[in-house]
C-alpha cells in the first residue's frame, strides 16, 4: 500500500466468513479505480465479561481497525452479519468509541456505505442497512447505496439493495457469493472510490 494515495476503509465484523467475502470485492471494487486504495480492517469479538482475551493480532485476516485508520480514510464501508435486524454487537462497539472523531469532525463530507449478511432470505438485510446508515449520518457522512443502473439489482434472487450490497449466506452460514452478489459489492466499492475522489477537495478545503 503506497502512503501517498487516499485509501476507502473496508471496515467489517465477520463471524463465518461471508462477511469478509464480500469486504474482498468491495476492495476489488475500489482497487479497480486509479489513484485509490483499499484498507481492510477487522474488529474483534466483544465478551459478556470484562476480561480481554483476544490477542491484539488476529489469527488471520485483516489487522482490527484503529481510530487514525478512520481518521484519514477518504471514504468509509461497513460491513456486518445481521443480528436481528440491526449490525453486529462488535461493530456497534467500535463504533460507539469514535466521539472523538465526531467532536472534531473528522468523517464530515466524506462518502461512506454498508453491507451485510445474512443466514435466511428475509433475515434482515433491509433493516441492519438502514441502521448501519445511523452513526455514519450523525458523523456527518455522505451516504452512497447501489442505485439500479446496477442492473444485478433487477436479476438477483439472493442478496442485493439499493441500500447497499448484502448476501444469502444460508443457513449455516457456508453459501459462497453468487455472481450477482460479487457483481454488486464490486460495484458498490467501486463508486464508494469514484464519490471518495470527487469528494476529496470538501475535505482540502475544511482542513
Amino acid at each position: 500500500m503506497s502512503a501517498s494515495l487516499p485509501y476507502v476503509l473496508i471496515l467489517y465484523y465477520s463471524r463465518h466468513g461471508a462477511t469478509r467475502a464480500m469486504a474482498e470485492r468491495l476492495a476489488a471494487g475500489v482497487e479497480s479505480l486509479r489513484g485509490i486504495e483499499a484498507r481492510l480492517r477487522t474488529v474483534p469479538p466483544v465478551s459478556p465479561t470484562c476480561e480481554a482475551v483476544d490477542p491484539e493480532i488476529p489469527a488471520e485476516g485483516a489487522v482490527y481497525a484503529s481510530l487514525d485508520d478512520l481518521r484519514h480514510c477518504a471514504g468509509l464501508a461497513i460491513g456486518s452479519p445481521t443480528r436481528f435486524g440491526n449490525m453486529a454487537a462488535p461493530l456497534k462497539h467500535f463504533l460507539d468509541g469514535t466521539s472523538e472523531l465526531w467532536l472534531g469532525g473528522a468523517l464530515i463530507d466524506k462518502p461512506a456505505t454498508a453491507f451485510t449478511s445474512t443466514s435466511s432470505l428475509h433475515g434482515g438485510q433491509e433493516t441492519t442497512l438502514l441502521t448501519m446508515l445511523v452513526p455514519l449520518l450523525h458523523h456527518g457522512m455522505v451516504y452512497a447505496g447501489l442505485p439500479y443502473s446496477e442492473t444485478e439489482l433487477m436479476e438477483t434472487t439472493r442478496g442485493g439493495t439499493p441500500y447497499g450490497a448484502s448476501h444469502l449466506a444460508g443457513k449455516r452460514s457456508d453459501q459462497p457469493l453468487d455472481d450477482h452478489e460479487r457483481a454488486l459489492a464490486q460495484a458498490q466499492g467501486r463508486r464508494l472510490a469514484r464519490l471518495a475522489l470527487a469528494l476529496a477537495p470538501l475535505q482540502e478545503k475544511r482542513s
